[in-house]
């Protein structure tokens, strides 16, 4: 039998597993979420969302993972409890949908980096969007992201996943904070700080029906929460490891990263005077297409090549933090094939690859079918798979999870069963009422919200 891998250090699986969360979730969805979602309103929800629901929900995954120390499908087996098993199914499935539109955002991306490199970009930066968005250019980035991603994948935990995202998460950090202090030098972002940071209670009373599902869709998509993607990755851990504390600090360093883009995205279109709230902001590609062409809108006012260096920077970073979470759900989905079947780890990524190539061309020829596969993944699998492992760790693992959580940390602490009430209790609700909200918003109010079941076209 061959040897299941694990990760090299500590420090690897806690950058990886910050990489999976640091993704486009945090950059690229993140700031056009809060510039249509009321800015500061949505802000103080989606912190509220992260610890509320977001950090427990995180270690139970956890504690799913590193119990059953397999795959998210195989863990329910090895768990004693075979009958679950499909909600780690629900996960990977939610990593293959979700992946196949995000290498399309992703080749976006790509072609971005490369408009700022030339200076192509700059002088329609809406026509230019519109014209990489959508058709057979596209496809061809969706593809060359794909196996980008696959590559990675097939090098294997420690070599390939470990080794990628030591160097990618810390350049993400320090990337962002030198585009978080140009920003702040810029005319005009006064203002954009203010509508991202000041807490405005009655927008969030106002606005609460679609709000409170947004930031919590938000908190979940961002902490890389209901893949299954966080099973996967603790599966690979050992039993030293403190489980809360790792937990932590994931998701304090993945709110930060969501914090610091928003400085830099909100206050650059500000400074360039674009408009949010009244369509400005949205207009060519809708809100997929909120940033690239806000972002380089904002910068094409800056002399000689200055735009060029500050765009290929900020696109460089969105790329770097793409990848690190398009392994991690690529990942999800390797892992049950290679443990189940004992199939070759590269021969897999790469069908698997093919698979969600083919899964994304939709998405790559009409933007219309991005936002589709958007909403389905995040209103419905996300949700779903979130609420159903809350309730197997709270209320059928139990007590095996406390004792789980328990190990690698030092004396009998109580917050563990502090925890498990939590989740049984608070959290629970708290995603059932996300979960009726964005039912009530995509079955019965088609008009009003973003009607998501019917596929475009039909």
């Amino acid at each position: 039998m061959v040897e299941r891998e694990t990760w090299a250090t500590r420090a690897g699986f806690i950058l990886a597993a910050i990489g999976s969360a640091v993704g486009l979730g945090n950059i690229w969805r993140f700031p056009f979420q809060t510039a249509t979602n009321g800015g500061s309103a949505f802000l103080l929800v989606y912190l509220v969302a992260v610890l509320v629901i977001g950090i427990p929900a995180l270690l139970g995954e956890f504690v799913i993972g590193r119990r059953s120390n397999i795959n998210a499908i195989e863990a329910f087996n090895k768990l004693g409890r075979p009958q679950w098993a499909f909600i780690g199914a629900i996960g990977v499935i939610g990593s293959f949908w979700t992946l196949s539109y995000y290498s399309v955002v992703g080749g976006w991306v790509i072609r971005f980096v490369y408009g700022f490199g030339s200076g192509v970009v700059l002088d329609a930066p809406q026509e230019y969007f519109g014209s990489v968005a959508a058709g057979p250019e596209a496809a061809a980035l969706h593809a060359l992201f794909m196996l980008i991603t696959v590559t990675i994948v097939a090098l294997g935990i420690e070599d390939g996943i470990e080794l990628a995202t030591k160097f990618m998460v810390p350049s993400i950090v320090v990337l962002l904070l030198g585009l978080a202090v140009y920003a702040f030098t810029l005319p005009g972002a006064g203002a954009g700080y203010e509508f991202y940071l000041s807490p405005d209670f009655a927008a969030v009373s106002n606005n609460a029906m679609t709000v409170v599902p947004a930031a919590a869709g938000q908190a979940l998509f961002s902490l890389s929460v209901g893949f299954s993607v966080m099973i996967t990755y603790a599966s690979y851990l050992g039993k030293d490891d403190s489980l809360t504390a790792d937990g932590l600090t994931i998701a304090v360093s993945n709110t930060f990263v969501g914090v610091l883009a928003g400085l830099v995205v909100i206050p650059l279109l500000f400074a360039a005077g674009i408009g949010i709230g009244d369509g400005g902001l949205v207009s060519g590609g809708g809100g997929a297409g909120a940033v690239f062409v806000g972002v380089t809108t904002a910068l094409a006012d800056l002399p000689g090549v200055a735009a060029q260096v500050v765009g290929v920077v900020f696109f460089g970073t969105v790329l770097v933090a793409a990848l690190s979470s398009s392994i991690s759900l690529l990942e999800a989905v390797v892992s049950y094939l290679v443990d189940n079947y004992r199939l070759s780890r590269a021969p897999t990524a790469a069908g698997l690859g093919t698979v969600i190539f083919l899964l994304g061309v939709p998405s790559a020829l009409d933007t219309a079918w991005l936002t589709w596969f958007d909403g389905i993944g995040v209103s419905l699998f996300l949700p779903v798979a979130v609420f159903l492992v809350v309730l197997f760790v709270g209320w059928i693992l139990g007590a095996e999870a406390v004792d789980e959580l328990r190990q690698g940390t030092s004396g009998g602490s109580t917050l563990p069963m502090v925890w498990l009430w939590g989740l049984r209790t608070v959290v629970l609700l708290a995603i059932l009422a996300v979960l009726a909200l964005n039912f009530y918003d995509l079955f019965l109010t088609p008009e009003a919200g973003d009607y998501y079941i019917v596929p475009p076209g039909l």
